[in-house]
Order: C-alpha cells, then structure tokens, then sequence
C-alpha cells in the first residue's frame, strides 16, 4: 500500500467515523475526482472553522476527532480530507505554508502577535496522475461574512486562497510552501510555533470565534 493510503497516529482513515463520514460524503460519486470533490466540500462546510480548537496532540489533530468535535482549524481540517480520500481509496497527503492573512479577528491578532499564520494546512489529492492542492479550511457560512470568495474544488485545478476579498482587499498571501507530508510533522510545527507565537495562542477556551466575526462584520457594507 503506499504511503499516501496509508493510516497514521493522525490521519486515521482506518476508524469507522471517518469511513462513515467519507462514505456519507460521497454518496453518489462516479469516480474518484467526483468522490474527491464531495469530500471536499463536505469537510469545507460540514466542519466548521475554529482557529481557537488549537489542540496540539496527536489525539486532538485525529480526523476521527474532528469529526467527533464538528469544528476545527486549517490543519485538522486538512488532515480529515486526507482521511476520507485514503479511506475511499484515493491518496492524499497534508501540505503546508506560511502565509499573511488579512482578515482574521482583532482579538486573534492581539493573541498571535503577528498576521501570518505559520504551516498553514491544506490538502494535496493525487488525481488522474496529478497532486492538486485543495484547501477546506473556511466554511461557506464564515467566507460570507468576511466578504471572501469562498474556494471551490473541481478536481482539475489547484484550491489555494485568492489574494484579495470580494471587495478588493487584501486577503491572503502566501510566504513560503513548506512542502507536503504522508504524515502530520507536528514536531517541525511545534518548534516553529515556539518560535513565533506566545503560549496564550494555544489556550483552547481563549476565545469565541463565531462570535468575534459577527461583532466585527455585523456593520460593514454588503
């Protein structure tokens, strides 16, 4: 088997809350680009964004934990997607990069110190011969809110975020691919965290991000 359909300690693809969700999610596909293009979408929208469940464990960054949890950040969101296409067959790995993002909450920024979001996490699936890259991180609900166009998956193309919102802002740049992984390489992430974030960024109650878009969002222009 290769490596890239392989279970891990993270990217258990073997636990039956994983197949069950892959399963559900795709239910109906014809192929495996159709197949990946719903477990994209179902991770995108079904899981929802929480820079706050920051749980730097093997345990807590588990797909069959995400699942169980219903939230998660970029990079546990990225590990699900590579689970459910391992379980049904497809390989998939977790790639990662440093990138600026403009649009994160006030309270977030004062808690990181910095805008730029260290091993940011996305999804590369082989498909047709091809790795792409696809990134589920913010679900649907919270792209209309902050105004951004929200990525779409249609198993041809690279899914990486656009550098501006729909009103012409800054959104999203990206500084630096780090290279993609069979595994998750928590080691290499946590030393670069500790470098660059304080202890305060890991406090999972430290905030309520749903709540922090809406009061920042609630009065800016449509």
């Amino acid at each position: 088997m290769p490596d890239a359909l392989r279970p891990t300690p993270t990217i258990d693809c073997d636990h039956p809350a994983v197949i069950s969700f892959a399963e559900s999610s795709a239910a109906g596909a014809q192929d495996a680009r159709e197949r990946a293009v719903k477990l994209y979408y179902a991770t995108r929208d079904r899981i929802r964004y929480d820079p706050y469940s920051l749980l730097m464990t093997v345990p807590g960054l588990r797909a069959s934990a995400t699942i169980e949890a219903g939230h998660g950040w970029c990079v546990p969101k990225a590990v699900l997607l590579a689970a459910c296409c391992r379980a049904l067959g497809i390989p998939a790995r977790l790639g990662f990069a440093d990138v600026k993002n403009h649009l994160s909450t006030e309270r977030l920024r004062k808690a990181m110190s910095t805008d730029v979001f260290y091993w940011h996490g996305y999804t590369a699936i082989q498909l047709d011969g091809r790795w792409l890259k696809a990134t589920p991180a913010f679900n649907i609900e919270l792209c209309e809110k902050f105004r951004i166009k929200p990525l779409e998956f249609d198993g041809t193309e690279d899914s990486i975020y656009h550098p501006f919102d729909l009103q012409g802002r800054k959104h999203m740049e990206y500084l630096r691919f780090h290279g993609e992984y069979d595994d998750l390489p928590l080691d290499k992430m946590m030393a670069t965290y500790a470098r660059h974030y304080s202890q305060t960024v890991f406090d999972t109650s430290s905030g309520d991000f749903d709540l922090e878009v809406d009061e920042e969002t609630r009065n800016q222009v449509r």
